[in-house]
């Protein structure tokens, strides 16, 4: 049998910090479950990736969601390594796709 490594937690908690999670509940009140979409998913990790020394060095210690970890690394941004702050308005705009669409709160 082939084994293959799951990827750390800490990953999926970053990206989906980035984009309000897999699938969010927009409230309690409303019924319909909110996804985020494949594109989306794939555009989240691949900043992730990019960004992932910056936030565990930055912003480790941010509880995820609402945007939190995606601020933590704007107020850092004179920190950022290049690669990370050249995908910041990709991922601003990733959490406003994201508010936008009811997948994580505005």
């Amino acid at each position: 049998m082939t084994y293959f490594p799951r990827p750390s937690r800490r990953i999926f908690t970053l990206a989906s910090a980035l984009v309000a999670g897999a699938a969010l509940a927009p409230s309690i009140a409303d019924a319909q479950v909110a996804q985020v979409s494949p594109q989306m998913r794939s555009e989240a990790m691949a900043l992730m990736q990019i960004c992932r020394g910056d936030y565990d060095r930055l912003c480790g210690g941010v509880q995820p969601g609402g945007g939190r970890i995606l601020a933590c690394l704007q107020s850092h941004a004179n920190q950022l390594s290049a690669a990370c702050a050249q995908s910041m308005p990709r991922a601003e705009a990733l959490k406003n796709n994201a508010a936008a669409s009811g997948v994580m709160p505005k």
